[in-house]
């Protein structure tokens, strides 16, 4: 959502009408944000369609958005396709279960498809040795038989294919030969400067969110299993720091995708595990995106931890990059984020062998001292969401051709 939101704005600039096709939830899961439409150019028409009350999915084991919506996206989609002419139809979501609708409709309307892959639709992460247990129980299991079995057939008529990490086209082409000449476009996401100068005009009226401190770490966003490893290597080096003197916290908000902010902890075993309760502050509930911007321009330094699911890489970097204020990254080694972080000219600690060694931990201890005294880095004006959208807009024009 955050993709087509920043970029809505210079669609009409790069000569393309945008309608978006969204669902009207009754029963969120995730804070509903009003502040966001204030974004949203005024001339975009919102077209919303209806969406099953959890209330009575629940019984069924259902809560994916997708799949309470999807019969009303699709009859919606189709009463718009049959109204008039669309060059494209553009996908950009993390709830892959709508994603073949595109094909669905390309067949009945002729219209091509672009399908912007935010994460993977499928993945092997967790089958592999080490792997920690995938989340979700038996829902995480349906989700991947979904996946494996519709995932081949929409990316076979896609026109064009958009990725935020190259190893995502990559994996699909090594898994479906026959995609190997399809057009793949890495694109990570552009950074959110509007959103950040809006954050920053209202400072003054918000409430502040990080508590006072002498050294603040800081990290808004969610922590999923991959992430632990490297979680843990900054928890040791905070007790490290402890032991030379320094005073230092780290601080971290929306860890789960719960709404609830009274659920399980994802740091405090390791918090326990090295005797650092005090240093590590977690409000696991989700938070508001504005909310999450505004933790990032209070920070003294930002945080950016990878996966040991190498191929992944996180859509805040650029946000990050953007908000003006030193960041410490712990990456593992190979990883497609170490590689984006060098191409970017940005130092990170990394992690070999995907476990917690001393010589990790050394390197964060090294990093949080000299970003005491390092200026704060800058994001390319190559990857703001302007020119993040200018690119779509060429993606798009060439699916309109196919």
């Amino acid at each position: 959502m955050q993709r087509v939101r920043m970029s809505l704005p210079y669609f009409a600039e790069a000569g393309w009408e945008a309608t978006v096709l969204t669902v009207d939830d009754p029963t969120p899961t995730a804070p509903v944000e009003p502040e966001l439409l204030a974004t949203v150019p005024a001339d975009v028409p919102i077209v919303r369609a209806r969406c099953l009350s959890r209330t009575w999915t629940r019984w069924l084991g259902i809560g994916n958005v997708a799949l309470r919506a999807l019969p009303f996206l699709f009859r919606r989609g189709c009463r718009l396709l049959a109204a008039r002419r669309y060059d494209v139809v553009y996908f950009s979501t993390t709830m892959f279960t709508v994603l073949p609708l595109g094909r669905i409709w390309r067949c009945l309307y002729g219209v091509p498809y672009v399908i912007d892959l935010q994460d993977p639709w499928v993945t092997d992460f967790y089958a592999r040795p080490g792997a920690p247990p995938p989340p979700g129980g038996w829902k995480y299991g349906f989700s991947r038989s979904l996946g494996s079995l519709l995932e081949g057939w929409t990316l076979r008529r896609v026109s064009q294919l958009v990725t935020v990490s190259a190893a995502y086209g990559e994996t699909l082409r090594e898994r479906y030969p026959e995609l190997r000449h399809l057009p793949v476009t890495e694109l990570p996401f552009g950074s959110p400067d509007p959103d950040l100068q809006h954050v920053r005009s209202t400072l003054a009226r918000r409430p502040p969110l990080l508590p006072a401190g002498p050294y603040r770490l800081a990290f808004a966003g969610a922590i999923g299993p991959g992430m632990l490893v490297a979680v843990e290597v900054l928890v040791a080096a905070l007790a490290e720091l402890r032991k030379s003197g320094v005073a230092a916290s780290a601080h971290f908000y929306g860890t789960t995708y719960s709404h609830r902010d009274h659920d399980r902890r994802v740091t405090r075993n390791l918090a326990d595990k090295y005797g650092v309760p005090d240093l590590l502050h977690e409000s696991p509930g989700r938070l508001p995106y504005f909310q999450a911007l505004q933790v990032t321009l209070e920070a003294d330094v930002n945080l950016l931890f990878g996966s040991q699911d190498l191929a992944f890489t996180p859509s805040k970097l650029l946000a990050l990059l953007a908000a003006g204020r030193p960041i410490l990254a712990i990456a593992h080694g190979g990883s497609a984020l170490a590689g984006r972080l060098a191409a970017l000219g940005q130092p990170c600690v990394i992690v070999e062998g995907g476990t917690v060694t001393p010589a990790a931990v050394q390197a964060t201890v090294a990093r949080l001292h000299s970003i005491r005294q390092s200026p704060a880095p800058a994001a390319p004006a190559s990857l703001s969401a302007r020119a993040t959208a200018i690119r779509q807009a060429t993606i798009f024009a060439a699916a309109a051709s196919t």
